[in-house]
Parts: structure tokens; sequence; C-alpha cells
């Protein structure tokens, strides 16, 4: 559903009555959360805005989003989550696993077949036809896509594990996925049999398998197994017979961290992470910074790599709750600036906690991660302007070896028509800064009124008419990468403003991926740097452009992260003329 961009319509925050028939909603549709978890998924306080947009095909879908992240979504008046909700929840809805080389098939809309499903050793889970499923992939627990059971299991088995399995809605990378903070699944253990099989167990399965219809044998799992035995030993995992016979797993002098609760464990993750979200990301520009901004951005990405926080097991159970611990202990102070929005408003960065602590090293895996994935610093382009030469000179050129289509540099030009000119006598002999018009220039460069009047012309007006006479082209350059050249004139990045509903104003900016520009990480960073909410929806009259909407006049802060951080070049840029202007004070 969310495999191409969609059209976002509107982009409110929720109301007092939505907030409360929305956690009724969730409890009647999801009953195994219980009232904390109901009230952790739709906070009572924190920010909460309801997003209502048309997908690729038409469908009208409202999303739910929480600190930055789509957390539900809602068709046909029914409730989904999103695959950030699932990695939080992963036992929400029964999962069925598959291989980590369909994952690309679903995220580009296609439905998860039978035959691509991983049978467990515990079985398929149980679902009738129409119930809402989850997707993981083998090796991990963390749901990767959310669909609808198009069969029951019993069906399936009858089947034969042929034929469409489940209908997906949304995966893992899709644009859904895109509108959050795309961050990755978190790793999660699969259920595994850790003990040998019981016989009991075994007689009371070989009862159950009796109980399959007749004529039809229960799925194999011997294949299944060697499959993925043999997939951990080439990634390097040991099976559990291997890791008992090897004397350094279990030995004497077990991890001090094991020794540790849950609790404490989450407890010191989450500080440790918050310490280095203060030290390292935050600034005193971004102040005041929205708490859930500060968690989703900064947070959350200060996460080691392997492990993954969820403040609801620790003690604090929530952000506000570990905030005001923080603020007893002076290290920052938060705020209510707007009615249920709470903002970080003050930092200490000489507080011995934050100057004592040290930023623990990336490992080398993470290290290649980041060097290779879009987080890298952004540089701009080369942007080269060039020349066409067209059918109308194609004899002025042709002498120096370049025919129609031939794309040049501007000095190139200007060297090719000297060379032309002197080559043909064509400078004037009493007068060197007059060039003489023969007829191939003549045709090349003058207007058909002026052909019979104009015999000369100064070097200056000649090399001018010449170049304006050529077709417009130019070539971009990004850094480790080859040039690509295209015709006519690079669009700049186009800033406008527009009214909207209650005369309120947004600032739209258009054709940022022409310079290589991610429209949604802009929109990230943008939201950080002005604190207001922002969008991506198709450009108008673009196919496939997209535009970044940010509430309010942004024109000055937009301006500031084109020109200062970015480093593109003014002339690449247009309306930033429309900035405020400072006015009076009264």
């Amino acid at each position: 559903m969310f495999a191409k961009a969609f059209r976002v319509k509107s982009n409110t925050a929720i109301k007092g009555s939505d907030r409360r028939k929305l956690r009724a909603d969730v409890t009647a549709a999801f009953p195994t959360l219980g009232t904390d978890q109901v009230t952790e998924l739709v906070p009572a306080k924190e920010e909460l805005t309801i997003v209502k947009l048309y997908a690729h095909r038409g469908d009208a879908v409202t999303v739910y989003v929480s600190g930055g992240n789509p957390i539900l979504f809602e068709l046909e008046k029914n409730l989904y989550p999103t695959v950030y909700t699932l990695w939080s929840y992963p036992d929400l809805l029964p999962t069925f696993t598959t291989w980590p080389l369909v994952l690309e098939k679903l995220a580009g809309g296609a439905d998860l077949m039978l035959p691509g499903l991983v049978v467990p050793p515990a079985g398929l889970p149980q679902v009738q036809k129409g119930d809402l499923c989850a997707v993981a992939l083998v090796g991990n627990r963390a749901p990767v896509a959310v669909g609808v059971a198009a069969m029951s299991t019993s069906e399936m088995l009858t089947s034969g594990l042929k034929g469409r399995g489940l209908c997906v809605l949304h995966t893992y990378q899709d644009h859904l996925w895109r509108s959050g903070d795309k961050s990755s699944p978190p790793s999660m253990a699969p259920p595994l049999a850790v003990d040998p099989p019981d016989p009991s167990e075994e007689e009371a399965s070989g009862q159950a398998d009796c109980a399959l219809p007749s004529g039809l044998s229960p799925p194999t799992l011997q294949g299944v197994e060697e499959e993925v035995r043999g997939r951990r030993q080439l990634c390097g995992e040991q099976t559990l017979s291997e890791a008992a016979e090897d004397p350094g797993v279990g030995g004497p002098n077990p991890d001090p961290a094991d020794c540790k609760t849950l609790q404490e464990q989450m407890d010191e993750l989450l500080q440790q992470c918050f310490l280095h979200a203060l030290k390292s990301r935050v600034r005193k520009a971004d102040l005041p910074l929205l708490t859930s901004t500060f968690l989703g951005s900064h947070v959350l990405s200060c996460c080691p790599e392997g492990r993954q926080l969820d403040i609801k097991k620790s003690s604090y159970k929530k952000l506000s709750k570990f905030l005001q611990h923080m603020q007893q202990e002076q290290i920052l102070q938060v705020k209510e600036l707007s009615k249920g929005v709470e903002s970080i408003v003050a930092v200490d960065w000489k507080h011995p906690r934050i100057t004592s602590f040290i930023i623990p090293e990336p490992s080398l895996t993470s290290q290649t991660v980041q060097e290779g994935s879009r987080e890298q610093p952004y540089h701009p382009p080369d942007i080269k302007p060039l020349y066409c030469v067209p059918a109308s000179m194609s004899l002025l050129f042709q002498e120096s070896g370049h025919k129609k289509g031939s794309l040049l540099e501007g000095s190139e030009v200007r060297t090719l028509i000297i060379d032309y000119a002197k080559k043909n006598d064509l400078v004037d002999a009493e007068n060197n800064n007059l060039v003489t018009l023969d007829p191939v220039l003549s045709d090349s460069i003058l207007e058909k009124s002026e052909q019979h009047t104009v015999a000369k012309l100064p070097w200056d007006s000649l090399l001018t008419r010449c170049l304006e006479r050529l077709q417009p082209a130019y070539q971009v350059t990004f850094p480790g990468r080859e040039p690509v050249v295209r015709r006519g004139r690079i669009c700049p990045i186009d800033i406008a403003l527009a009214q909207r509903a209650s005369n309120k104003k947004v600032t739209l900016v258009r054709n940022l991926e022409a310079y290589g520009l991610d429209p949604w990480a802009v929109a990230a960073t943008l939201q950080q740097h002005c604190q207001a909410s922002t969008t991506v929806t198709p450009a108008p009259g673009a196919r496939d452009g997209l535009q970044v909407q940010i509430q309010g006049n942004q024109v000055h802060h937009l301006g500031r992260l084109l020109l200062e951080e970015y480093r593109l070049p003014r002339k690449y840029i247009q309306g930033l003329e429309k900035a405020p202007r400072p006015g009076k004070k009264k």
C-alpha cells in the first residue's frame, strides 16, 4: 500500500476527545495490550498528530504519529500497527517467518506467498482468514511487515503451502516507514527450543499430527532446519550443541552485566544514551527541543549496536519521569511551553555527569555501515554549465570537428570562435576589436532582419550572441559518482510561501532531488531547527518530484540550512527574499 509515495491531505494535532477515542479503539483492536501499555502507546501529554493521506492507489488512510514516528494507521475503520510499534510490542500479532531475500519483494508491493514461509519447529501460528498478522525474518523476531491473512492456518496446510498467504499492507523500508526516523529493526532473538524435546511432548505431537485432514501429511521441517543450520554456520554462529561442547561458553567467569536485572540494565542503557545525546548531538541552538524529538532523533540513535532501548522496561517507565529525575539532578530544565507538550529549554553542559561521560567508540561494523549509509555528511555537487551545438550552427563548428549535438564548455566556445575568425581572416585590419561576419557567422548568430544591415560586430557582442544561440545543458558531478549530463538549464531550488486554512502560512521547497538532497532528511532537519511540523508531499506538476512543507514562514531557517550547512551556491536557490523582515518593536 505504501510502496510508492502518498499524498498528504492534512496534518493536525489530536484533540483530547480523539485521544481518548483512539485509546478505546486500540484496546478493542488489540486486547492483549494492558492498560499501561495502551497509555504508553497513546500518551496523555506527549505530542500526537493525525495525518490524513491518500495512498498511490487512492485509498484514504489516517495515520497517527507520535514522537516523529507513525505508530498506527487506520484503513476502512480498521486499525493497524506500524513496524515502529511492533518493534516495541513484537508479540502483539501472530508472526510468520520468511527469508531475508523476500523482504525486498514485500517492500516493492508484493504479497507474501506460502512457498516463502519458514515453518518453525512449533508450527505455523494459528490464524483465521482476515486476521491481522506480522512478518519477521529468519534469525530476528522483530517484525518487518504487517498484513492480513489470506487464508486460515488449516487452509494453508491443506493447500500444501501453496498460494497467497498474507496480503501485505505495510513494510519496513516503504514510504510510511520513511516518514518516521528511518531506524532499522532491532535485533531480537527468535524463540528457539533450547531444551531437548521431551518424549511425552513428542508423543503429544504425534497425536496432534493425527488430527490433520485425511490424506495430508504434516509439513516436514528437516530441510528447513538443515538450511537454517547451514546459514548459521556460514555466518559463524554456533548451534546449541556446539555451544555446549565449547569450553569457552558458560565458563566459571560470567559477565557482570548478566548478574543485573533487566530493569537495571535498561536504566544504565537509558542514562548512557541520554548523556551521549546531550554531549555529542544536542546543541544550544537546538533549544527549546521537544522531548519527543529529543527521544526519537537523538537518544534512540545513540543506542549501541545490537541493543534496543525500551524505556517501558526501565524503572522510569516513561520519558517524562526520567526527564524529571534528570531535572532534579540539575542536568537540564523541562517546561511545558504549550498545553500538554513538554520541551527541554536549558541544559547544563558543564554538569559533572556530562563532562565526565566518555563517548563509546563505534564498533567496526557500525563504522562500516555508517560509511556506506546515507547519513554521511552532505557535499554539494559540482555543477558545470555546458552548451550544445544546434543544427543551425553546425557549419560554424564543423571545421573544429564538432557536429550537431556536441557538448562544449563556455571557454571552449570562445576559443573555437576566435580560432575560426583568425583562420578565415575575419579580424578587421583597421580595428582589431571588430570582426567581419562571413555568411556562416551571419546565418549562425544574426536575426533575418539584421543579415543585410550588420556586417561587423565587436568581439564581446559576437561571443555573447554565439553563447545565446547555443542550446543550454549542464553537467552534475556528485562526490564519488560519475558525471551526469542533462539538456536544458538546471532547475533551482524553489522556495515559496502559501496560505492555508485560518490564514496560516506554510513554506514550500521543491527541486531538492536535483542537488542530491533527500526531501525526507531535509524535512526531519527542518523540524528540529524550526521546531515546527513538516510534511513531504508530491510536488504539483512534477511527475516524480516531492516538496517539503514547513509550518510558518521558515525561509530564514531554510536559507541558513541550504547556504551554510549544505553550502549550496546562492545562484541555485530562488525565493530567499521571502524571509520575514524583523519588524519594529512596539
